[in-house]
């Protein structure tokens, strides 16, 4: 006898990423989104993007400055010129604010990337938030910072803004923050995929998500890494904001795992290659 179907047969249907992502409407526009990274060099992207693109704005944290610094265009390292190319190459129409916290010694403090976290939600007011960063369990043995550094992200959570982190790029082998922290963030780790587009969930200790871990601009843009799998997922939630503006984090997050069964369950995906 048959299977009789069940609403949630229709659901997944009607959400599979194809039906989603293919909305004309569903580009980004509307949408912000904060990279904490080591800043973006605007005029490659422009020459790259031209008109296509919204104006990139942003700031320069320091640890040894109460303010931030006005952002003149440039990168501290090419870094995050790289993570920004894969948002835009996914979500072209998002409005990208670069917060660059690493500086020419290319190193930062947890304090600094606390400070670029609540300048993203309270001033540029970003519903997404870009972590292509982390810091290994080893460093964060002292309670008060780790504890710091959580208040920092549920209060981001709090305030309906969406953080994506990535996971170590030994993981599971090696645990590091803020991935570590979830669910009030979305962790990624990285896996390769035949569309950029596509991801899956795959829960593994406090990690959830795989996304496409290579990217297409920059010196270190092809060797698989999180860092690159971080804004594929990132930019995919910006795409599915602009259709659904008032969405909170835990919607998003239960769409993306609604998405990706709709898409299993329609075609008997295997699981992506690490």
């Amino acid at each position: 006898m048959p299977e009789t179907e069940t609403v949630f047969d229709e659901i997944f249907r009607l959400l599979t990423p194809e039906k989603l992502l293919r909305d004309p409407r569903a580009t980004g526009e509307g949408v912000s989104i904060a990279l904490i990274d080591s800043g973006v060099e605007r005029s490659v992207l422009e020459n790259k993007f031209g008109d296509a693109i919204h104006p990139i704005e942003g700031a320069v944290f320091r640890a040894d400055q109460a303010t931030p610094s006005p952002y003149l265009g440039r990168q501290s390292s090419p870094h995050g010129t790289t993570v920004a190319d894969i948002v835009l190459t996914i979500a072209p129409r998002v409005k990208i604010y670069s917060a660059d916290v690493f500086g020419p010694t290319g190193t930062c403090e947890v304090e600094t990337v606390i400070k670029a976290l609540q300048y993203a939600s309270d001033v540029w007011k970003c519903k997404v938030v870009n972590l292509s960063l982390g810091v290994p369990e080893s460093k964060m043995q002292q309670l008060p910072k780790r504890h710091q550094f959580l208040k920092a992200i549920e209060e981001g959570y709090y305030k309906d803004v969406l953080i994506f982190a990535a996971a170590h790029n030994e993981h599971p082998l090696m645990r590091s923050y803020p991935a570590a922290f979830a669910p009030p963030l979305i962790s990624v780790d990285k896996g390769l995929f035949e569309d950029p587009t596509q991801f899956a969930y795959k829960l593994r200790d406090t990690v959830e998500f795989q996304a496409h871990g290579r990217g297409y601009l920059g010196p270190f843009a092809r060797e698989p890494a999180t860092s690159w799998a971080t804004p594929h997922l990132a930019a995919i939630a910006a795409r599915l904001l602009s259709l659904r503006p008032e969405m909170k984090p835990f919607e998003i997050k239960t769409l993306l795992y609604w998405m990706f069964e709709a898409r299993k369950t329609a075609s008997g995906e295997k699981e992506p290659e690490n």
